[in-house]
């Protein structure tokens, strides 16, 4: 039996994590986010209310981004590699578990908290954001067609969107600071690689 030839790729080999039609995604869906949350701040923030004015131009830009904002998502779905991560961000396994408590510990060893491709932190912030669009996207549409629904209904709509509003900032927040903290993660969305060093470091069940 002749000798075996391949040999593991080197540390500073870069695997493919995200495709094209994925990174698309992400990056429309945090725009859209974005313009929401800024023009949620404008709308609410007296300060910044008078700094900006035409509330109305403002009214209407956050309607109709928050509008827009399950559309990249839906139309990722034609992705054969978004529907994978999908499923993969819907699995929640015996690892995971491992992982959640070791970050309640504040434990950092990486052997600590085993993760495939998505960490539970990842897998739990996805979750979340996917609750909590379509809850802001219904409370939002009574808000703005006052005439669908009775007042009470519109009342309860109005609170609950404006607190569901401030924890969606609270975690996106925080999400954005997990990211800065991790350049490697970030060039994964803006480039589709990461390197083969990071991956076995951060996902080490990961099997690209």
């Amino acid at each position: 039996m002749p000798p075996r030839t391949d040999t593991p790729a080197p540390p500073t080999a870069r695997v493919r994590r995200f495709s094209p039609a994925e990174r698309w995604v992400h990056r429309t869906t945090a725009a859209l986010m974005g313009v929401c949350v800024v023009t949620a701040a404008v709308l609410y923030i007296p300060q910044l209310a008078v700094m900006v004015g035409r509330r109305e131009l403002v009214v209407r830009v956050h309607e109709w981004a928050g509008l827009a904002l399950p559309v990249p998502v839906l139309l990722g779905l034609a992705s054969r590699a978004f529907r994978t991560d999908l499923r993969f961000l819907n699995r929640f396994g015996p690892h995971d578990r491992l992982w959640l408590r070791a970050a309640l510990r504040r434990d950092r060893r990486h052997s600590s908290r085993p993760a495939g491709k998505f960490n539970a932190g990842q897998k739990i912030y996805a979750a979340w954001i996917a609750g909590a669009t379509p809850v802001m996207l219904g409370t939002g549409l009574m808000m703005w067609f006052t005439h669908l629904t009775p007042l009470v209904w519109r009342t309860s709509a109005t609170f609950v969107h404006d607190w569901l509003a401030l924890t969606i900032g609270v975690v996106l927040a925080g999400h954005i600071g997990m990211a800065l903290g991790d350049p490697e993660a970030r060039r994964g969305l803006r480039t589709g690689t990461v390197s083969r060093a990071w991956a076995d470091r951060e996902h080490p069940l990961w099997r690209p």
